[in-house]
């Protein structure tokens, strides 16, 4: 086990497909952008030109009201430009490192309420979107505890260190928030090449940080996954989770798998492949076995589900051969529907036509 581990951390970063079908909608609030204009004037830098061609200038994200929201494509390209103009390095280190427990607002209130930390960190998982988060987060197990796994929605490597120390560097602060200054990672893995200014990563976040790694990975250890919190109040915790349900972004306050479920009920006969799925919801393949299996389910769960259902309609409906019925559920063979069905419900699809409709003699199955 010791020899695997140690291999895990030094295996070179998974090849990452560019995901072409970035989110359109305006859902990723300005926080972000914001802290870099703040940086920039700090610095002497003037970041009108960072908007140049967007339909908003550095002066809404100057003033004391929120800042606007912005689409995926926005905010990627503002990184860019903003990154590219801030002398210095670290810039991510330095910014999340500024971020409170009141930065996080509702949420950061919501995991507060949980009765455990493990609790505190499923919710903060949950209703990352709300926090402008721009890393698809996911929580694995691993041999000291668990480890939450963080990756960008696209492939876009100049931004990822930057990305990932102000997630790091905010969420750390307010796991200490929560937990006191004592909470300290088991380690941190990074899929990135060490930065020049590598030291600083140990100084601000603590634990073992280690670089070239499979995965962008904060491990934790299972007795801090079970301690409980000191302001824990489950009437609370309740109602601040329909809070951040009611501010979660269209299409993101519901369980990934009931929107699965949606999407595959549309054709079942021309079903998505996983990899075509996790485009459409604007993540990584990874990530969405990771959603579904932290919902106990599995993408070929679903479409079985999904499947079966419409068989089951389908074969009340006496004018459908049962060829006809394979193919609309998304079988070329009908002998495949057949076994398929068979574990599906214990019964052939013939068996349970008989038992469902009256004259069966009127509609025999080819």
């Amino acid at each position: 086990m010791g020899v695997k581990r140690t291999l895990r951390h030094f295996m070179p970063p998974r090849p990452r497909r560019l995901d072409q079908r970035l989110p359109s909608s305006n859902h990723f609030h300005g926080n972000i952008v914001a802290a870099l204009v703040q940086r920039a004037a700090e610095l002497n830098v003037d970041s009108a030109i960072w908007f140049n061609g967007l339909r908003m200038t550095n002066r809404a994200f100057v003033a004391n009201t929120a800042p606007p929201t912005l689409s995926h494509q926005e905010v990627i390209l503002l990184l860019h430009r903003a990154l590219a103009a801030l002398p210095g390095e670290g810039h991510g280190l330095e910014l999340g490192s500024r971020q409170s427990l009141a930065d996080f607002g509702v949420l950061g209130l919501a995991m507060l309420a949980a009765p455990t930390f493990g609790e505190a960190l499923r919710t903060g998982i949950r209703f990352a979107p709300i926090s402008g988060a721009m890393l698809s987060l996911a929580l694995d197990t691993d041999p000291a505890g668990a480890a939450l796994t963080f990756e960008m929605h696209s492939d876009q490597p100049s931004l990822e260190p930057y990305l990932c120390e102000e997630f790091l560097s905010s969420s750390l602060n307010l796991c200490r928030a929560m937990l006191g200054p004592g909470f300290k990672p088991e380690r941190i893995e990074l899929r990135y090449p060490a930065p020049r200014y590598s030291e600083r990563y140990q100084q601000l976040l603590g634990g073992s940080v280690l670089f070239g790694c499979a995965d962008n990975r904060l491990v934790l250890a299972q007795h801090w996954l079970d301690a409980p919190m000191p302001a824990a109040n489950p009437a609370a915790a309740r109602q601040l989770k329909n809070l951040c349900d009611q501010q979660m972004p269209p299409g993101q306050g519901e369980r990934i798998a009931s929107t699965i479920e949606q999407r595959l009920a549309l054709d079942t006969s021309h079903a998505p492949a996983l990899g075509e799925l996790a485009r459409e919801l604007h993540m990584t393949e990874r990530t969405l076995r990771r959603q579904l299996q932290a919902e106990h389910t599995s993408y070929r769960a679903l479409l079985d589900r999904v499947r079966e259902r419409n068989a089951r309609r389908l074969l009340f409906e006496r004018e459908l051969t049962l060829t006809q019925i394979a193919s609309a559920v998304g079988f070329a063979d009908v002998r495949d529907f057949r076994r398929a069905f068979k574990r599906w419900t214990g019964h052939l699809p013939r068996e349970l036509r008989h038992t469902g409709a009256a004259d069966t003699a009127q509609s025999p199955l080819r």
